[in-house]
Order: structure tokens, then C-alpha cells, then sequence
């Protein structure tokens, strides 16, 4: 047997919602019946008499009339006066159409006549007018507030998920395509600084030149293809931040000093891919000189389901004015919030010439 598709099961779902709905209230109904006095026999005659299908009709009538057509025209059109004058309507309808007590007062003709000489018998109740009885049917009136009110929640609440799922979607759509947008903005990014580094060794005949693209290739297709992915192994991108040290170390020479700590617990952690890469990339873009020794300082440690990152460089006089450096950290950040929302921690300083990042990320 085939499989249903969504669109079908939830209409079955919908449908077999309905029909046990009102199985249940028919069975109370007729359980009513049957135990009020005069009423113990006959129960299935009364099913299909007269007051017993005008009963059903009506509330049946309300409940589809409310769901199918007043409900989706006029109430979540904001029609609202029209709403309401269609609800005193059948308010009024069902007051003077009485269906309940039309239905508890159905007796088998056995009976009839012993319970109207017994009704003839009785004194006649307060504020009797014309020497006939006014009856005022609360059940009925009680019946049609409960068929009303359910009528009404059910395609309100339909709606208000579907809307609400709607909106969902779209923030996730959005999330995505921004995501996408922060990735695409990273990586030339990332690139071109790398490139401009390359092409200055090559125009001094840098003997590391050779060594630098090779450097640049891992970093490359680690830029192309793993970081496609929301989340990529801890180890892979330490492994991306180590290619890097090693080409802007083959760059810097030894007036610059890079301090990578590691754990042993980095291999089964994830991580955005080129989240740490930017800070990296940060610190030597701003924490390294040509003509004074500098260090760089890295600590990346992942356990308890924490992830840990420290990232400390020099900031040299000519290169204090951080807000050049571009989208990196502002995209960072952004990025952040939205894979880790109220899940990550992130410090950045400038104090005593040195500027420190630090993240935590509960993974």
C-alpha cells in the first residue's frame, strides 16, 4: 500500500477528526434521551424522527456554516460587525426554534397522553401569559454556544499555525540566504588578503613562494568545499588556521612569533566553518610589523561540550584603527547570533596596546 502524501493524510486526519467529533456528542445526546423519564424506550425510532433530525440539522448547520463560510469571509477578513449580526441571528434562530426541547419533550405515543393531562394538572408557572407556558430552552441556547465556540477555535487555530508556520519558514529562508551572503562576503575576502600576500613574496623572488601556494591550495579547497557546510569539524578548521600561520610565517619571518595550544579533545567537536579563521586572519592583519618583533598568541580547547578560543596580538601605532578591518569581525559576530543564539559568549578588548578575543561556544 502506497504511502500517503502530507497533503491527503491531513485531510483523512481532518476528516475522521470530524466524524468522531460528532459521534461523540450524538451518543450524549441520545444517552440524555434515553435516561429522562418517559424517554427509556424507542431510542432508535427517535434517531430519525422529526425533532431528532431537525435537532441534528441544526447544530450541524451552525457548526459548517460558521467553519466553511463565516468564519473565513467575514472574521478573518475583519468584517467583524457583520460577524456579529450573523451570530445574534442564529442566536436568535435557535431561541425560538428550541431544538433541545423539542427533543426532550418527544415521547412515545403510549405516553403522550398521560404526560399532557399531567402538564394540563400543573399550576401554571410565573409570568405565564395567555394561560400558555413560555419555556425558555437553555440547554439549546448552552448547545449553540459550545457548537458556536468550537466552530470558531478550530479554523482559528488552524489558521494561526498555518500563519505561524509560514512565518517560520520565512525566517529560516532568511537566515539561510543571509548566512549564504556572510559566507560569500568571507571568503573573497579571506582570499584576496591571502593573494596580496603571495603576490608580494613573488614580486621579491621569495624562494618560499613555491611553498605558499601550496599553503594556499589546502586553504582553498577547505574554503570551497568544507565550508559549504553550516558546520564542519574543530579539527579541520584548526587544520586551515595552521596552514595559514605557516604561509604568513614563511611571510613574516622570525619577527614574528606564533604560539598555537592545542588539546587532545578537538577532533569530535564542531564548528562554522572560518568562524576562528577570521579572528586569526585579524590578528596578523593588525598585530604584525615589517620593522618590530610581534607574537601572536592562540589557545583553541573544546571539552564538556564547550569550545574555547583566545586569540592575543600586538596592535602596533600605525594599525590601532581597527574599524578598518573590514567585514571579518562584523560578520563574525553576525554569524554567531544566528547559529548560536544565547548559546556563545564573545569578549573582545583593547587594553595596554594588545588586543584579546575570547570565545565560548556551547556545542
Amino acid at each position: 500500500m502506497e504511502m500517503l502524501n502530507p497533503s491527503t493524510k491531513s485531510k483523512l486526519i481532518n476528516l475522521l477528526s470530524h466524524l468522531a467529533g460528532w459521534i461523540i456528542f450524538f451518543s450524549l445526546i441520545i444517552g440524555f434521551i434515553s435516561r429522562s423519564p418517559g424517554n427509556d424506550s424507542f431510542v432508535i425510532s427517535k434517531i430519525f424522527s422529526p425533532p431528532f433530525l431537525i435537532f441534528s440539522f441544526t447544530f450541524l448547520s451552525l457548526f459548517y456554516l460558521n467553519y466553511f463560510i463565516l468564519i473565513p469571509q467575514l472574521y478573518l477578513k475583519k468584517k467583524y460587525l457583520v460577524y456579529i449580526i450573523s451570530i445574534l441571528a442564529f442566536f436568535i434562530l435557535v431561541y425560538y426554534v428550541q431544538p433541545f426541547d423539542r427533543l426532550m419533550t418527544m415521547n412515545p405515543p403510549v405516553n403522550r397522553q398521560h404526560f399532557t393531562e399531567e402538564r394540563e394538572m400543573r399550576p401554571p408557572p410565573p409570568g405565564q401569559q395567555g394561560g400558555k407556558p413560555r419555556n425558555r430552552d437553555i440547554n439549546s441556547i448552552i448547545l449553540f454556544v459550545t457548537v458556536w465556540s468550537m466552530s470558531t477555535a478550530i479554523p482559528i487555530i488552524r489558521q494561526w499555525r498555518l500563519a505561524e508556520k509560514k512565518a517560520l519558514e520565512a525566517e529560516a529562508e532568511k537566515v539561510s540566504a543571509e548566512l549564504s551572503f556572510l559566507k560569500s562576503q568571507i571568503n573573497p575576502h579571506f582570499l584576496f588578503n591571502t593573494l596580496n600576500n603571495i603576490y608580494s613574496m613573488a614580486l621579491t623572488k621569495n624562494e618560499n613562494t613555491a611553498p605558499s601556494i601550496m599553503k594556499l591550495s589546502n586553504i582553498m579547497r577547505y574554503v570551497t568545499d568544507d565550508a559549504a557546510e553550516d558546520f564542519v569539524l574543530l579539527e579541520s578548521e584548526i587544520d586551515c588556521i595552521k596552514d595559514y600561520i605557516d604561509l604568513q610565517r614563511l611571510r613574516s619571518g622570525k619577527k614574528t612569533n606564533v604560539l598555537l595550544e592545542l588539546n587532545n579533545n578537538v577532533k569530535e567537536a564542531k564548528i562554522p566553518p572560518l568562524i576562528l579563521m577570521t579572528f586569526v586572519e585579524n590578528a596578523f592583519k593588525y598585530g604584525i610589523s615589517n620593522h618590530e618583533a610581534s607574537e601572536i598568541v592562540i589557545r583553541i580547547s573544546s571539552g564538556n561540550n564547550v569550545i574555547s578560543f583566545f586569540c592575543q596580538n600586538k596592535l602596533f601605532e600605525s594599525k590601532k584603527n581597527i574599524e578598518r578591518n573590514g567585514i571579518g569581525i562584523s560578520n563574525a559576530k553576525r554569524r554567531l547570533q544566528h547559529l548560536y543564539p544565547d548559546k556563545y559568549s564573545l569578549e573582545i578588548a583593547r587594553d595596554n596596546g594588545l588586543f584579546t578575543v575570547e570565545l565560548r561556544l556551547q556545542t
